[in-house]
């Protein structure tokens, strides 16, 4: 099987790094124009720069945006869709802070609202017009394990992805009948930055040595390693692609059989 997505325009949040980095390498390894967006140009220029390109067809670009601020950023999306279609989005966001429920103010959970629904709601319903047209569209969004169960001390992550989880179901109804998919990944734990940072935090509150929490969690998973970006890339390639036509609505847990321990 040869998963082909040549002429196919896709665009990835947070791709600098991680996990968004994993998926914009891989869907242009199948052929695809990735647009790449994030906030910091420098790595955003780098990075589109680096993609693999294997058609004469395939260009990449890069979109500059802040998913912090959701005033710019409801500008610069609005400006990118007014020029640009998207047969492929894929939702990702960086996290909120992590923290316990207790030590919350309602602020934070605005905040956190804004972040990961309210940018993820905008840039799906700028991109719906066009994927409805052509009767053809996949929308990937790139969630938590915590919609199946909470992670202890990321209660802003739990509560809103439970949420665009919720809405992303609910879409998938809606317009399965145009071709288009909606698809949401319940993320595990992989090698990334976001990962290194929280099992820093987690070492700081329980005054251990991190490598020592790291390798806690990667004991909990059955193949006993963390992921790594590229096998996320793959799973997010063929639900890109025709294979997956048939799929949609689906919370698909991409853990190294985490989940089975909740």
């Amino acid at each position: 099987m040869k998963i082909d997505l040549s002429s196919r325009n896709a665009l990835v949040g947070a791709a600098t790094q991680g996990i968004g980095a994993g998926i914009a390498t891989v869907l242009a390894e199948c052929g695809a124009n990735v647009t790449v967006m994030a906030r910091n140009e420098d790595k955003l220029k780098a990075f589109a720069a680096s993609l693999p390109v294997v058609n004469d067809n395939q260009k990449h670009q890069y979109l500059v945006a802040d998913f912090s601020d959701f005033v710019a950023f409801k500008n610069v999306i609005s400006g990118y869709f007014s020029e640009n279609q998207v047969d492929i989005l894929v939702n990702n966001t960086n996290g909120p802070d992590a923290g316990m429920a207790l030590g919350q103010k309602t602020e934070d959970f605005q905040t956190a609202f804004d972040l990961l629904f309210k940018t993820v709601c905008e840039t799906t319903t700028l991109a719906l017009p066009h994927m409805i047209n052509q009767n053809h569209g996949r929308i990937i969004n790139v969630s938590s394990l915590s919609v199946k169960e909470p992670i202890d001390n990321l209660v802003l992550s739990n509560t809103i992805r439970s949420a665009v989880a919720a809405w992303a179901q609910t879409l998938s109804n809606e317009v399965a009948a145009h071709g288009i998919t909606v698809n949401n990944i319940l993320t595990g734990y992989f090698d990334t930055e976001r990962i290194n940072k929280l099992i820093n935090i987690e070492a700081q509150d329980k005054n251990k040595p991190a490598e020592e929490i790291r390798k806690a969690r990667e004991s909990r998973i059955p193949m006993k390693r963390l992921g790594k970006p590229e096998e996320y890339g793959h799973l997010a390639a063929f639900l890109a692609s025709d294979y997956a036509s048939y799929l949609t609505g689906t919370n698909i847990p991409l853990d190294g059989g985490l989940h089975h321990a909740y």
